[in-house]
C-alpha cells in the first residue's frame, strides 16, 4: 500500500525524528491499535483505581462515608482488571479502523476541501465507544457494587452472581444478562459527548504541536495533549457520570429502585439539589487528567514500538 511521505529532521541534540507530514491523518493497523489500546487501558485503570473508587463513593446515594469512605479503596479492582484491557482494545481497534473509513466517506460525498477532521474523530470515537461499552458496562456495574460495599458484594464472584440475578427488566437483556447492562444507555450518553469533546481536541492539539516543531509529537507530548483534553471533557460530562453511577447502583439510599435516567435526575433535583449532579467532579477531573496522561502516553509508546517492530 502507498505510504505518506516521510519527513526526517534533527533536533538541536541530534536526535532523529521520523514522521508523517504533521497535517495528515495517520493510519494505525487494527491489530496494532488493539494491542496498544489493551495494554494502555490496563495500565491506567489499575494505577488510578483508588481515585476512581473515591469518585464512585462520592456519587453514591448513601453518601461517601456510608459507601466506605477511605477504607478498602481497592475493592473491585479485579473487576476493573478483567474489563479494562478488552474494553480499551475494542475502543482503539474500532477508533483507528474507522478514522480512514469516515475520512474517505467525507472525501467522497463532501469533497476533500469540505472534509472535517474533527467530524471524522467525533464519529470514529462514538462508534468506538459503542463497541467498548459492550465490555465496559458490565465491568462498571460489578465494580461499582463492590466499591460502594453493596449488600451481597463480598467478592468478585459473589457480586457477579448478585448482578446476574437481578432480572427485573430495568437493564438491556435482563432476562439473559440480569443487571450486567444496567446503565448501558446512559453510559453511551456520557461517553459519546465525552468523546466528542476529548478526541477532536486531542487530535487537534497533536497536529498543532507537530506543526510548530516540524515533526510528529512524541509519546510524552501526546500524553500531555491527552491529559488536557481529558480533563476538560471530564468536567463537562460529570452530571452524566453521576446519573450513570446511580443507575448502575440500582437504587437510592432507602433502597427505592431507580427507573431510568429521567427518574434519577428528577429525584436528585427534588430530594438532593442541583449541586449533587456535580458530585465527584474534583476526583473525576483529576483521575481522567492523570489517566489521560498515562493512557495516551502508554498507547502512543506501545503503538510506536509495534509500528517499528521488525516484521
Amino acid at each position: 500500500s502507498s505510504r505518506t511521505p516521510t519527513i526526517v529532521c534533527f533536533s538541536s541534540r541530534g536526535r532523529q525524528h521520523s514522521t508523517m507530514a504533521p497535517d495528515k491523518e495517520r493510519h494505525t493497523p487494527f491489530l496494532t491499535s488493539l494491542i496498544a489500546g489493551g495494554i494502555a487501558g490496563t495500565t491506567v485503570d489499575l494505577a488510578l483505581f483508588p481515585i476512581d473508587t473515591l469518585k464512585t463513593r462520592l456519587q453514591s446515594p448513601q453518601g461517601f462515608v456510608a459507601a466506605g469512605g477511605f477504607r478498602g479503596v481497592y475493592r473491585g479492582i479485579m473487576a476493573a482488571a478483567a474489563g479494562s484491557s478488552p474494553g480499551a482494545a475494542l475502543f482503539f481497534g474500532t477508533y483507528e479502523t474507522m478514522k480512514p473509513v469516515i475520512a474517505n466517506l467525507q472525501s467522497t460525498y463532501r469533497g476533500e476541501e469540505a472534509s472535517s477532521p474533527a467530524l471524522t474523530h467525533m464519529i470514529s470515537a462514538s462508534i468506538g465507544e459503542a463497541a467498548a461499552c459492550l465490555v465496559r458496562v458490565p465491568t462498571e456495574v460489578v465494580k461499582s457494587k463492590m466499591q460502594t460495599n453493596a449488600a451481597g458484594a463480598s467478592s468478585l464472584s459473589a457480586t457477579f452472581k448478585l448482578v446476574v440475578s437481578e432480572k427485573d427488566g430495568r437493564a438491556f437483556g435482563s432476562q439473559v444478562f440480569g443487571g450486567l447492562y444496567r446503565g448501558y444507555g446512559i453510559t453511551l450518553m456520557r461517553e459519546v459527548p465525552f468523546a466528542f469533546i476529548q478526541f477532536p481536541l486531542y487530535e487537534r492539539l497533536k497536529v498543532e504541536w507537530a506543526k510548530i516543531q516540524g515533526f510528529e509529537t512524541s509519546p510524552l507530548q501526546a500524553a500531555t495533549c491527552g491529559s488536557f483534553s481529558g480533563g476538560i471533557a471530564a468536567a463537562f460530562t460529570t452530571p452524566l457520570d453521576v446519573v450513570k453511577t446511580r443507575l448502575m447502583l440500582g437504587s437510592d439510599k432507602n433502597g427505592v429502585k431507580y427507573h431510568g435516567a429521567n427518574d434519577v435526575i428528577g429525584r436528585i433535583l427534588k430530594e438532593e439539589g442541583t449541586p449533587v449532579l456535580l458530585s465527584g467532579i474534583q476526583p473525576r477531573v483529576m483521575w481522567i487528567s492523570i489517566g489521560g496522561f498515562v493512557f495516551f502516553g502508554a498507547y502512543e509508546s506501545f503503538r510506536s514500538l509495534l509500528m517499528n517492530f521488525p516484521r
